[in-house]
């Protein structure tokens, strides 16, 4: 088990953050949120995905104005990402969103920001400082020399003294880089310094394969650290895909599981099937799948059950012919490639049945 550094609790919504809280998934919607419908239907998709906490741009009066009908139908609690514009996040708070992330350093004078954090507070909604490479001020980039950890840390901790000076303390800070490197060691610094959430990613870590392996490697250094209440997993992707990641990550750490987790051979010269296609396609029928498992994919009839006994129940493939096995002991034969996957797939429902039958659930 890890030790996770503990830091303060706030609420976001009905989600505990911080404390003892578990590590929170958390993505944001890439549509127009003054589009009503596709914003409520793409939250819908991000929470059965599992996603904890939804993040929706506010860039003018319309969207702003749009927050509360996607409030109403929303299954999980609603940020609005406000930036500049204090009118916005006082609309947004109206409109009942859970939380804002603004900086308030930005967002105009002290009456200003004296005005947000009045109604932040007479809700109880927690304000999320976030700081990105690309957002800290000329000062602190001629003082540092650049966009360095050092200055990131300093940026927040400015923008928290506001809140702070105003008695306002439901607070969490992120800090962003599209550098491993630099994200981890601003995270590492932040830490020291504070006992406010941390909410921990890698920003504009690029497309699908290299912003999984960027975001795996930074959130997981930190997480193993013990840092971070809240993650996001940045992707140029379908945001529904970050769920699926954030989730291997905080998996492969022993920190949270969701769902089947497929483990598949890397094929050799013993592989007779089409291993890839085979494991692609159970990987993607069981994504929506809520239940936790192990499922085993195997390119060997021979060695797979053997190798992969730890699973729950698994699949091992040769010339014409397959094996289904449970825990390593094979319960059934499939004759015909053809034949693997559907057949696979509904020993993997009976599974599931039993399954949801032992522990209560409706099948």
């Amino acid at each position: 088990m890890l030790t996770r550094k503990h830091t303060r609790t706030l609420n976001v919504g009905a989600v505990g953050v911080g404390g003892g809280n578990p590590v929170r998934v958390q993505s944001m919607t890439n549509v127009d949120t003054r589009d009503v419908l596709s914003a409520s239907a793409q939250v819908a998709e991000l929470a059965r995905a599992g996603c904890e906490i939804v993040r929706l741009a506010v860039p003018d009066e319309a969207a702003a104005k749009a927050l509360a009908a996607i409030r109403k139908s929303s299954p999980v609690p609603l940020i609005a990402d406000i930036h500049f514009d204090h009118r916005l996040a006082l609309m947004a708070l109206q409109a009942g969103v859970d939380g804002l992330r603004i900086n308030p350093g930005n967002i105009g004078g002290k009456a200003k920001v004296d005005a947000v954090v009045r109604a932040a507070a007479e809700r109880g909604v927690p304000i999320r400082i976030g700081v990105n490479s690309g957002s800290v001020e000329k000062a602190l980039l001629a003082r540092f020399g650049g966009p360095t950890p050092e200055a990131m840390v300093e940026s927040a901790l400015g923008h928290v003294a506001l809140l702070e000076k105003r008695g306002f303390h439901d607070i969490k800070i992120s800090l962003k880089s599209s550098s491993v490197l630099h994200t981890i060691e601003a995270y590492q610094l932040l830490s020291a310094r504070v006992d406010y959430p941390l909410h921990i990613g890698v920003t504009e870590a690029g497309t699908l394969l290299p912003g999984a392996v960027k975001s795996a490697v930074g959130l997981g250094v930190l997480l193993h650290q013990g840092i971070g209440d809240t993650l996001r997993v940045s992707l140029t992707h379908d945001p529904v895909a970050e769920i699926g990641v954030a989730f291997d990550i905080l998996r492969a750490l022993g920190l949270r599981e969701r769902g089947p987790e497929v483990i598949s051979c890397p094929t050799c010269g013993r592989t007779e099937i089409g291993l890839i296609e085979l494991a692609e396609e159970v990987q993607r029928r069981l994504r929506d799948v809520p239940e936790v498992f192990k499922v085993a994919v195997m390119g060997c009839v021979v060695n797979g059950p053997g190798e992969a006994r730890e699973a729950d129940i698994g699949i091992a493939g040769g010339r014409g012919v397959g094996i289904v096995f449970r825990k390593g002991e094979v319960i059934r034969k499939i004759r015909g490639e053809e034949n693997l996957l559907p057949e696979f797939m509904k020993e993997v429902e009976i599974f599931l049945s039993e399954m949801r039958a032992s522990s209560g659930q409706r099948a």
